[in-house]
């Protein structure tokens, strides 16, 4: 199932039923998982762990070393989970001394010409649309999309089930379940259809309702609205995670648009 055309160091680490296209490389310090596709001009280099069941299409570079000028040839590992599709020309650089690891989740899907700094991680069912750009150190949550064109800023926290639109320049974290959208990136509401298609129950959803309200629609600042909810609001698993999302984020969180009137369905 390797093509004879390709490069295989002979000391990479192969698994059952991979297919391996022509004109790929694939460097000595490699692990590739059972079932895995890996189509032609694909180049994987050293510290690349591929799990089972993935699909990488032409032209992606896969561990390369970090754009970094602090990396200082360090081993590292970039690495990619099972079931997780990597379309065309993603670039995908390994970690540094930060955390010596880049990683992706299971069954992500990264589109075309995605680019995947060092140090960033990201969760299960993630999907990055075509020319999404990360810098380094991001973090994404199980569950996120990110629409095409966007660029995260480093250090940038993305939360679980949220929704950011094509085009965003993202600056400030984004919590768990909202929307975002417009320029500056703002508030647009919570993810309720994203959570409806995930079986949340309309209990859960209404939960989560209630807290963003609090933050965003009640002309509390930030702490002012932290306050409130974890004073008047009842315990839930969606409040301390949100609360826990807030409190750790060292960029601030994106704010609600101050021009338009803000669905509350």
């Amino acid at each position: 199932m390797i093509n004879p055309l390709s490069y295989v160091h002979p000391e990479a680490k192969i698994g059952q039923n991979v297919t391996i296209d022509s004109f790929t490389s694939v460097a000595k310090n490699v692990e590739i998982g059972d079932g895995t596709w890996i189509g032609s001009n694909v180049t994987i280099m050293d510290g690349a762990r591929i799990g089972k069941n993935c699909r990488i299409f032409p032209g992606a570079v896969i561990s390369a070393i970090p754009q970094d000028m602090k990396f200082a040839g360090e081993d590292s590992v970039a690495i990619i989970g099972d079931n997780t599709t990597i379309r065309e020309f993603v670039t995908l650089n390994r970690g540094t001394k930060a955390s010596f690891k880049t990683s992706v989740g299971n069954k992500c899907l990264i589109m075309a010409y995605v680019h995947i700094a060092h140090d960033c991680s990201i969760g299960d069912n993630c999907i990055l649309s075509n020319a999404v750009t990360l810098g380094g150190h991001v973090n994404i949550d199980n569950w996120a999309v990110v629409g095409g064109m966007s660029a995260i800023h480093q250090f940038g926290k993305i939360g679980c089930h949220t929704m950011i639109s094509g085009g965003s320049l993202v600056l400030k974290d984004v919590p768990p379940y909202v929307k975002a959208g417009r320029e500056p990136l703002s508030f647009d509401g919570i993810n309720s259809i994203g959570l409806k298609r995930r079986n949340f129950s309309q209990e859960d959803i209404e939960q989560i309702h209630e807290i963003y309200r609090t933050l965003y629609l009640k002309n509390l600042n930030v702490s002012q609205a932290v306050s409130y909810i974890e004073s008047n609001l009842p315990e839930s698993r969606y409040k301390t995670e949100i609360l826990a999302f807030i409190k750790n984020s060292e960029r601030g969180i994106i704010k609600k648009r101050g021009d338009i009137t803000i669905s509350e369905e």
